[in-house]
């Protein structure tokens, strides 16, 4: 029997979603962003996969500035893989939203793999008191928001970044992203072997079953062979259990304060590390590896924390 691949683990530090009323342990601030970012690697994440704040409110930024805050102080005290967002906000144009990948030339970037409703709306009726004045509309309007990721635009940002050498995490909200990035590999966009993020629990996507998991699995399976990585995203509550379930069938996984507040139900987490710690012991306790830094740019084929711009 060939050797198992040992696990990689994501850590998504700070997201776009949550807002500070609803953890204490949220970063927003360059200083803590890092210390959490540089603490979730330490615990045994191969990638971070990073978005900016504002640092005076909390509020989503993807303004470069705001990343250089953190970025270069992160590479320097870790030999993790930086993933930028190119989701950031949803309420940019696409263009906006890769200006960091454009000036950082990261290793990697996130990529969405199609339009979809994407609300957190019912977050709002949780709180009675806001920390900052802008977080209540903010969250409470997001039943309004389309994620915009047409065909043009993913095109767009395969061409345009093309020449960084960045691979992307291909993020799949449901059964149907998988076709499109089938259809986008088939006209010579993306190239195998390719990672994606399945992503579960999200309202507008794929709800957050084990038989969901299996069934995008599967579809993966028909449409990529060999010829890709996989990871899983629960979020909220689901969290632990799918990341454990995907784990169990030989997928990467991704955890961190982006996608969930918690460290169990309804106990909210001390820290991206935290998670970090979590998972990692259950991977090792099923007696799997988990991979360095360097074993995920090699099972990625990255090319390297040299030849970044950060």
């Amino acid at each position: 029997m060939a050797k198992r691949a040992p696990t990689i683990i994501t850590c998504a530090i700070t997201g776009a979603i949550h807002t500070p009323t609803m953890s204490a342990a949220l970063p927003f601030t360059p200083d803590d962003i890092a210390r959490q970012a540089i603490a979730a690697a330490e615990a045994g994440a191969s990638i971070l996969h990073m978005h900016a704040r504002r640092p005076d409110d909390g509020g989503v930024s993807i303004n470069p500035d705001h990343f250089a805050a953190f970025l270069p102080r992160i590479k320097q005290a870790t030999a993790a893989v930086i993933n930028l967002s190119t989701g950031g906000s949803l309420t940019n144009t696409i263009e906006e939203r890769i200006a960091p990948a454009l000036r950082f030339s990261p290793e990697m970037c996130s990529l969405n793999m199609g339009s979809m409703n994407f609300s957190f709306h019912p977050l709002a009726k949780r709180y009675d008191t806001w920390r900052f004045g802008w977080e209540k509309d903010y969250v409470a309007n997001s039943d309004t928001y389309i994620f915009r990721n047409t065909f043009r635009d993913i095109g767009n940002v395969a061409s345009t970044l093309a020449p960084h050498d960045i691979r992307f995490e291909h993020e799949c909200y449901d059964v149907g992203h998988l076709y499109n990035l089938r259809f986008c590999m088939d006209i010579g966009l993306f190239k195998a072997p390719v990672f994606i993020q399945f992503i579960f629990g999200i309202l507008g996507g794929i709800g957050p079953e084990v038989d969901n998991l299996v069934f995008m699995k599967r579809t993966a399976d028909r449409l990529f062979g060999e010829d890709y990585r996989w990871s899983v995203l629960g979020a909220g509550g689901a969290q632990m259990g799918l990341a454990t379930t995907a784990a169990e069938m030989g997928g990467n996984v991704r955890v961190g304060l982006e996608d969930s507040l918690q460290i169990a139900r309804g106990r909210l987490a001390e820290s991206n590390a935290q998670q970090v710690t979590k998972i990692r012991r259950i991977i090792e306790d099923l007696g799997c590896e988990v991979a360095t830094p360097d074993q995920a740019r090699d099972m990625l084929g990255l090319k390297g924390g040299d030849r970044v711009a950060f």
